[in-house]
């Protein structure tokens, strides 16, 4: 019987390269902790199901920690995940599982980013920085905290840099996209831009940014651009996976959503609106690339909105007041 086991959520992607480098993460990370043990699984797109996982990190184990391998609350992370050990509790009453934070907006991120910037504009032949336009390039979701997540990293940038213009794009679901950004710029007398990928691991939206900046290059043939990679294998990640872990380890207190607890998200939970596991993903066609939200009837203040939306999307944001604690039943 091992004490604790360790399941690392990754989103999952239909480029199976994305999804080998998240498994590739894990098993440099056991190198790193080899006194821990480790397993993995995906949201979507992977036959490693979260239930799958779930249910190979409480066998023979006494406590399963997940930890999402996820930069920004959404979807996914609201509900997703909740949901899928909610049901896990039921299936392994023995075993004691607790939810670690999602990675979030922090100065370890933030120094990935700066370095990233950084190298950025060593290949530009470090150009003035004041006439190179930075942008910032997300995923995009429907939940505004999560975008908002993504508006503090450029700010908190642009605060430690001498770049006078970073921007905020995205490559889906929400707005402005990044052709939009960089005609922005443009017009504003930026000569260079630096498109920084908000992203930790490959994927098609990866792959689609590159394409988009060969695209840019030719439209605005009087710009020098330059892209830089994405940054799952950081020193910083792991380090804050780490803590994570350790907060878990020492009776930090389980990690809560600011919708945890509250009767709108129960409403759908009871009735089907919520999150969805993606158990079922290869026994349908699931041909679709999280573009566009999915919206789901939901009485809030008699209005309809979206209890979750495709690609991290999950608008849940409440103007009225209450507790937002959700107590999971504990074996």
């Amino acid at each position: 019987m091992t004490a604790d086991t360790i399941l690392v959520v990754g989103h999952g992607s239909r480029e199976k390269s994305g999804n080998d480098e998240i498994l590739d993460f894990a098993e440099q990370w056991r190198q790193r902790q080899p006194g821990w043990r480790i397993e993995v699984c995906f949201i979507e797109f992977s036959e490693i199901t979260m239930s799958e996982g779930l249910r190979r990190a409480a066998t023979g184990a006494q406590r399963v920690l997940v930890v999402p391998l996820i930069l920004n609350a959404a979807g996914h992370v609201k509900m997703d995940i909740p949901q899928a050990i909610d049901g896990a509790r039921l299936k392994f009453a023995r075993v004691q599982f607790l939810y670690a934070p999602h990675l979030a907006a922090c100065d370890p991120i933030l120094a990935i980013v700066k370095r990233r910037l950084k190298g950025a504009m060593q290949a530009l032949d470090m150009p003035d920085p004041t006439t190179t336009g930075v942008v910032m390039l997300g995923r995009g979701s429907s939940d505004r905290q999560a975008n908002g997540e993504m508006a503090k990293m450029a700010r908190w940038l642009m605060e430690e840099t001498d770049h006078e213009l970073v921007d905020l794009a995205f490559t889906g679901i929400t707005w402005p996209r990044l052709e939009k950004a960089v005609q922005r710029q443009s017009l504003l007398g930026m000569t260079q831009v630096v498109v920084l990928p908000y992203y930790l691991f490959n994927g098609t939206l990866v792959e689609r940014i590159t394409r988009q900046v060969e695209n840019l290059k030719a439209q605005y043939p009087a710009i020098r651009f330059t892209s830089t990679a994405y940054f799952g294998f950081e020193r910083e990640i792991f380090e804050l996976l780490e803590a994570r872990v350790n907060d878990l380890k020492r009776g930090a207190p389980e990690f809560r959503m600011p919708c945890d607890g509250c009767k709108y998200r129960e409403f759908g939970v009871e009735h089907g609106l919520g999150g969805h596991h993606h158990d079922d993903a290869l026994a349908h066609d699931h041909n679709h690339d999280h573009e566009h939200p999915h919206p789901h009837p939901h009485p809030h203040a008699q209005a309809i909105v979206q209890i979750h939306a495709h690609e991290d999307g999950h608008q849940h944001d409440h103007a009225h007041p209450h507790d937002h604690r959700h107590e999971h039943a504990q074996p």
